[in-house]
């Protein structure tokens, strides 16, 4: 980690009680939040917040691939209290697991081909160098023909989780 980074270790009680890992490095000086994501199934995924460019990008590990979506609302809303979070304070929020409010989000995988890394930032090129962009968009979710590619369950502070499933749009 870089100097105006802080890492933050999250371990969250799953759903059906079995432990999911969760590591969130917040790096404040790049206005960065990425999340390491270990399912119950040992599927590692990398979901990085870059608030100064306006992006969300999401890496699963098992694939050579990178999803990108913009910012809306939601999200910066949900990275200010990881980004104004110490450690103390996440692990006392973390402890409200209980109360938890979990959301499905259903992200569509756009046709079109690769997106260019240039003019991305620096976080996003890092995280999916050599690697293929595709954009993604929210949907309402898959229809009867479409097939559901990827689920990823994020974890905020805020104890709001988030399932984010991909597939892809026929267009």
């Amino acid at each position: 980690a870089q100097a105006g980074s802080q890492l933050i270790r999250l371990t969250l009680q799953g759903q059906q009680d079995l432990l999911r890992n969760q590591t969130a490095l917040v790096d404040k000086s790049r206005s960065t939040v990425t999340y390491y994501i270990t399912s119950q199934s040992n599927h590692t995924a990398v979901v990085l917040y870059d608030s100064r460019n306006g992006y969300v990008c999401y890496k699963p590990m098992e694939q050579h691939v990178c999803y990108l979506k913009r910012m809306d609302s939601w999200d910066l809303q949900a990275l200010q209290t990881p980004l104004n979070t110490s450690e103390h304070r996440a692990d006392q929020l973390l402890h409200l697991n209980n109360q938890t409010k979990h959301y499905q989000e259903f992200l569509g995988v756009l046709a079109g081909g690769e997106v260019n890394p240039r003019g991305l930032g620096e976080a996003v090129q890092t995280l999916c160098e050599q690697t293929p962009i595709f954009r993604v968009r929210r949907s309402e979710g898959p229809g009867k023909q479409r097939l559901i590619y990827l689920c990823i369950d994020i974890c905020f502070p805020s104890n709001i989780c988030v399932s984010i499933c991909f597939y892809y749009l026929p267009e």
